[in-house]
This record gives structure tokens, C-alpha cells and sequence, in this order.
């Protein structure tokens, strides 16, 4: 009897893997290097296509009830401010990749007091009030941020972190029923996911994201320098941050230092743009 067990947690181990590799087939890489030099390979079990495809709809169902509340791009010379930005980067995103140039990009302004502003898949992007009035962010600023989030899409993080936990949940759930260890035990493996691949992917898109997000500014004419003023600003608005490792955003010193690095090394992409 111990020894029919043992065989059967083996095949069950054989199992969960077979799942595991045959759900993460495709490696991919999203962008090209750039100056920054990103060029991390990435596994997706979705294609970009189902979720550029769920993000419009998602995004023009968001417009449509913001327009209804009448909090949709309600500032003119906002709107205008954010767009004439949001274009000069978006113009330079074929440095990273080039069929971006024809995605359906829209560009919107959200009236809130939230200090947010976030980039979906396919170049659907929205800019909240406050964080322009909260922050009163420089044009430098605001391209920093604007970049950071155009970034993202890029790299396709979302599609990333969808196809990390559809894989994920299929493994932990199955992996649960085969061995037994009830919901307690598969709590744990979610913990123990989050904990040792969640986490610490989500902090490593925000860095691409933030390294992409200096070079796409400084091709456009914006100061990359501006990215660190911007997240120090942001860490002001905050209020008490979590611990480093348990965050999906690296910490404000790590950040700091990062930037500095990365808006130095593109510094001659901006000052071609001045001469």
C-alpha cells in the first residue's frame, strides 16, 4: 500500500508539470532592446489578440459610463496637454517595436482625485485628473509617467501576469485535488505562487517599464531625468508604502537609483532632440 502511494504521487507530480509546460508554449520576445537594453524573454499562454480584443471593450465600456457622469475629458486645454505628449511618445514607439505604430491608440483624461494614470493593452490609455493636479506635474513629469504606462503595454506585462496565473491556477488546482490537500493546502500554494512568482515578476515589469519609459521620453524631447522627480512626487501622495518584498512596485530608493542609472544612459537620445 505505501508503495502504491508513492508511484501515484509521482504520476501526479509527472502530471502537474505536463500541465504546467504544455499551458506556458510560447516564448516570446515583445520589444526590441533599445538603449536601455530590455530584453527579458517572455512565456504567454494568451494570445495578444484575446486581449487586445477584452481591453477595448473593457476600455470603451469605462469611457461610455465616464462620459455618462460627465467626468470625460471635461478640461480642454488638460485634454489637449495630455494628448500633444501622449503623441509626441507614442510617435516613438516603433524604437521598440514597430507594428505599434498602427495600433487604435486613445487617449483620454478621467476627472478624479486619484493620482493614477495606466496604459491598456493595445494603447488604450487614460490620465486621471488629480494625478496632474495633486502632483502639478511638468510636462517632463507627465511624459514620464505617460511613457512608464505605454511601456507596459509594449511588453505586453498584462498579457504576461494573465497567462502566468491562468497557468498558475490550472496547476494549483490540479495539483490540489491530485494530492489531497484540500483548500487549506491549496491557499497555501497560492501564497507560496504569489510569494515566489507573482510578486516579484509585477516588480520586475515596473522596472522594464520604468527603463523603457526614460528612453521613450528622451526620444520624444522630455528630460528622462524628470522620471525620478515624478516617483519621488508620487512617494510624497502615497502615504506609508509596504515593505519592498512584499510590493509589486520596487522601493522608492531602489526606484530612485534604478532611474538615475538608466535617464543618464539615454541622456544623448535627448540632447539630439535639442540641437
Amino acid at each position: 500500500m505505501k508503495l502504491f502511494k508513492s508511484h501515484s504521487i509521482h504520476a501526479s507530480t509527472i502530471l502537474v508539470f505536463s500541465v504546467l509546460t504544455l499551458s506556458a508554449c510560447e516564448t516570446v520576445q515583445t520589444t526590441q532592446g533599445g538603449v536601455v537594453g530590455v530584453d527579458r524573454s517572455q512565456r504567454m499562454a494568451i494570445s495578444a489578440q484575446q486581449l487586445d480584443q477584452a481591453a477595448s471593450k473593457q476600455y470603451g465600456e469605462l469611457i461610455a459610463e465616464e462620459k455618462k457622469k460627465n467626468n470625460l475629458n471635461r478640461d480642454s486645454a488638460q485634454v489637449a496637454r495630455v494628448r500633444s505628449i501622449s503623441n509626441r511618445l507614442i510617435a516613438q514607439t516603433p524604437a521598440f517595436r514597430p507594428d505599434a505604430k498602427a495600433w487604435q491608440w486613445e487617449v483620454n483624461v478621467l476627472t478624479s482625485a486619484e493620482v493614477n494614470a495606466w496604459c491598456m493593452p493595445g494603447g488604450k490609455i487614460a490620465v486621471y485628473s488629480g494625478l496632474i493636479e495633486k502632483l502639478k506635474v511638468t510636462d517632463d513629469e507627465l511624459a514620464a509617467v505617460i511613457g512608464h504606462e505605454i511601456s507596459h503595454a509594449l511588453r505586453e506585462h498584462a498579457r504576461e501576469r494573465a497567462s502566468s496565473q491562468m497557468v498558475a491556477g490550472s496547476v494549483i488546482s490540479i495539483g490540489s485535488a491530485l494530492f489531497g490537500v484540500g483548500s487549506l493546502g491549496q491557499t497555501g500554494a497560492e501564497y507560496a505562487y504569489m510569494g515566489v512568482i507573482g510578486l516579484p515578476n509585477s516588480r520586475e515589469h515596473e522596472r522594464e517599464a520604468d527603463r523603457i519609459g526614460v528612453e521613450l521620453a528622451a526620444r520624444a524631447g522630455y528630460d528622462p531625468r524628470a522620471a525620478i522627480t515624478l516617483w519621488q512626487k508620487m512617494g510624497q501622495v502615497g502615504g506609508s508604502a509596504p515593505p519592498a518584498f512584499l510590493s509589486t512596485h520596487p522601493s522608492s530608493a531602489d526606484r530612485s537609483s534604478d532611474l538615475a542609472v538608466y535617464a543618464q544612459r539615454v541622456m544623448p537620445l535627448y540632447l539630439q532632440t535639442k540641437k
